[in-house]
C-alpha cells in the first residue's frame, strides 16, 4: 500500500513535465491547403512551354557553382529538372548526393558541408545554395557554418522561422519515421530530432540564427499546401519574392525559375 502511494506521488510529480514535453516549442501544425498539392504536375507542364525553361528572358550565369538541396522525403531525382535548367543558363550546377532526405538533419548537413568545401576547393569560387523546403533550412545552417565559402542562399518554400509551421500530415510523417526506422530511412533519427527540444547545431541555427554576411533570399507562396508561408519569409521584405504555386511545384514552376535566375545573378548589396 505504501509502495502504491509512493508511486502515485511520483507520477503526480512528473505530470507537469510530461505536459510540457507534449508541445514542441519549435514546431506548430497549421491547416495549410494541402489538397492543392495534387495540381503540381500541371505546373511542370506549364514550365515546359514557358520561355524561361529554354533560358530566354532571364539573366545567365558565367559558370558559377550552384548546389541544389532537396526537401523532406525527396532526393536529387526531384531536383534534376532545375539542375539541367541551371546548366542551360550557364551555371555549374551540382546535386547534393541525397537519395532520400529523411535522415537526421544535423547528419545530413555534415555531409553537405563536406560537399560545399569540395566544390569550393575544386572551383576556387564561393558556392551558391538553392534549397527547397527542408533543403532550404539545411542551406541556411550551412551558411552559418561556413559563411566564407558560400556566396548566397536561396530558399524555396522553406519554413525556417524559429517556429516552424507545417501541415499536420507532414509533421505526422516525421514522427512516424522516428518511430519506424528502417535501413537508410531515418537511420540516425532520435526522438528529439528536428524538434525544439533538440540541442544539435541544425535546430539551434533555426532557433537562434547567427548573423552572417552572405545574403539569404526567400521564395514563398501563399498557396503553399505544406508550409505556412509566414514561416518561409525573411524579416527584410526586400529579400523575399512571392510566387503563386504549390509547395511541391516550387521545383518546377516557371515563376520560381524566374525568381531563382534573378536572385542568382543579383549583385551583392543590390536589392
Amino acid at each position: 500500500m505504501v509502495d502504491f502511494f509512493n508511486q502515485s506521488m511520483e507520477l503526480d510529480f512528473l505530470e507537469p513535465f510530461r505536459d510540457a514535453l507534449d508541445h514542441d516549442p519549435g514546431v506548430e501544425t497549421t491547416l495549410t491547403p494541402l489538397w492543392r498539392e495534387v495540381i503540381w504536375p500541371t505546373e511542370w507542364l506549364r514550365l515546359r512551354v514557358d520561355p524561361v525553361f529554354y533560358g530566354f528572358n532571364v539573366p545567365h550565369g558565367n559558370g558559377e557553382p550552384v548546389l541544389l538541396v532537396p526537401g523532406f522525403m525527396a532526393g536529387d531525382v526531384i531536383m534534376l529538372e532545375m539542375h539541367r535548367w541551371l546548366k542551360r543558363i550557364g551555371y555549374d550546377a551540382s546535386l547534393s548526393g541525397i537519395l532520400w532526405n529523411t535522415d537526421c538533419p544535423d547528419a545530413t548537413a555534415a555531409r553537405l558541408l563536406d560537399k560545399v568545401r569540395r566544390i569550393h576547393r575544386e572551383t576556387g569560387q564561393k558556392v551558391k545554395l538553392v534549397g527547397h523546403s527542408l533543403g532550404g533550412m539545411l542551406s541556411k545552417y550551412l551558411v552559418q557554418q561556413e559563411p566564407d565559402l558560400i556566396d548566397r542562399v536561396i530558399t524555396m518554400g522553406s519554413p525556417f522561422q524559429s517556429l516552424v509551421k507545417a501541415h499536420p500530415a507532414v509533421v505526422g510523417i516525421w514522427e512516424t519515421l522516428k518511430l519506424n526506422q528502417m535501413g537508410t530511412v531515418g537511420s540516425n533519427l532520435k526522438p528529439s530530432c528536428a524538434t525544439g527540444f533538440c540541442t544539435c547545431g541544425f535546430v539551434q541555427s533555426i532557433l537562434q540564427p547567427t548573423k552572417v554576411m552572405p545574403p539569404q533570399f526567400a521564395i514563398y507562396s501563399k498557396l503553399d499546401g505544406v508550409a505556412d508561408w509566414e514561416s518561409c519569409i525573411e524579416e527584410d521584405a526586400k529579400m523575399n519574392t512571392e510566387v503563386s504555386c504549390t509547395h511541391i511545384g516550387m521545383i518546377v514552376n516557371h515563376s520560381v525559375y524566374r525568381a531563382v535566375a534573378a536572385r542568382l545573378s543579383q549583385e551583392i548589396g543590390v536589392q
